[in-house]
């Protein structure tokens, strides 16, 4: 999916990026720590780990997402809190599809993909469902927030 530009709509905002990537390093950092028992949520909604090849360096990359339980996988929402631009792990995805996602100790291999235009009535609702905050989201920006369907493919790495 093609990013839009900014407009007087887009209301989101993003913390300066080395604060997002202070965070989450640390987020992620503590929750191997914890030997994955601590930081499994955020603000009381469940996050899972998702590790990732980068798309630039190829190497690898695992940040906490929102956990939306969806069929055998997951639904991962780059909503960056309603910013005007796709979030930088959505590159990464779209070059390097194959993931790992880790949520509570279970672990799995998944293969993500865009979500259809034709799909994303039925999935919103469900991501709606399990953090909320997505409603908010969708209302901040002009720009078409993407959803990715991961589901188990025998060839994830």
């Amino acid at each position: 999916m093609a990013e839009s530009g900014s407009s007087t709509a887009d209301k989101g905002n993003s913390p300066p990026r080395w604060i997002l990537k202070t965070v989450t390093r640390l987020h992620v950092l503590l929750h191997r720590l914890s030997g994955g028992r601590r930081f499994n949520s955020v603000g009381g909604d469940d996050v899972c780990f998702v590790t990732m090849k980068r798309a630039k360096s190829r190497g690898t990359l695992t940040i906490p997402l929102m956990y939306v339980p969806y069929r055998a996988g997951v639904l991962l929402v780059a909503s960056q809190g309603g910013a005007p631009r796709n979030p930088a792990w959505y590159f990464n995805l779209v070059k390097h599809p194959n993931i790992k996602v880790n949520h509570r100790n279970r672990h799995m291999k998944l293969r993500a993909r865009i979500a259809t235009s034709d799909e994303k009535p039925t999935l919103w609702p469900i991501c709606d469902q399990y953090y909320a905050t997505y409603a908010d989201y969708r209302t901040r920006t002009s720009r078409d927030i993407p959803i990715f369907v991961c589901e188990p493919a025998n060839d994830a790495r």
